[in-house]
C-alpha cells in the first residue's frame, strides 16, 4: 500500500462540494495526541479535582499553596480529557480543542513561566517543559486549513 494514503472529507460549499485531502499520518497524529490528552489530562484533571493535596506535590511540585483554583484547573483538564476522548472519534472536528491548548498553555508559559524564570522564582518546571513540547508539536498537528475553511 502507498504511504500517503489519503482519503478525501467532502464539504458542501455555497459553490458546490469543495474536498480536502488529508493524509492518514496526520489523522494518526491527531489520535496520538488526543490519547496524550486522555491519559495526561484526565490523570491530572482528576487529581485536581479529588486530590488537591496529591496534586500540589506531584502536579505543581510544591510551588504554589493551595487554594480552590486547583479545582477549577482540574475541571478544565478533565474537560480537556473527556473532549479528547469524542477526538479518537471525530479527530478533525475536536481540534478545536488543540488550538485551545495551544494558546492556554502559550499564554501560562509567557505570562507565567517566563516572568518567573526572569525573577528566579520557583514554578513547575515539569509542568512548563510539557507545555513547551506541547506549544511546539500542536501546531504541527492541528488541520489549519479545516479549522478555518
Amino acid at each position: 500500500m502507498n504511504f500517503l494514503l489519503s482519503f478525501c472529507l467532502r464539504e458542501k460549499h455555497p459553490n458546490g462540494f469543495r474536498i480536502f485531502t488529508i493524509p492518514m499520518d496526520s489523522i494518526g497524529a491527531l489520535k496520538i495526541i488526543f490519547i496524550a490528552n486522555i491519559l495526561v489530562a484526565g490523570w491530572v484533571g482528576v487529581t485536581n479535582l479529588f486530590f488537591p493535596k496529591l496534586a500540589e506535590s506531584a502536579v505543581f511540585q510544591n510551588t504554589f499553596t493551595y487554594s480552590e483554583s486547583y479545582r477549577l484547573l482540574g475541571a478544565l483538564w478533565t474537560a480537556i480529557a473527556l473532549l479528547s476522548v469524542l477526538g479518537l472519534w471525530y479527530p478533525r472536528q475536536m481540534s478545536l480543542v488543540l488550538l485551545l491548548q495551544v494558546i492556554y498553555k502559550g499564554s501560562w508559559l509567557l505570562f507565567a513561566v517566563l516572568p518567573a524564570i526572569v525573577s528566579k522564582n520557583p514554578y513547575p518546571k515539569g509542568m512548563a517543559v510539557f507545555f513547551v513540547i506541547w506549544v511546539v508539536l500542536l501546531p504541527f498537528v492541528i488541520p489549519w486549513t479545516y479549522l478555518f475553511s
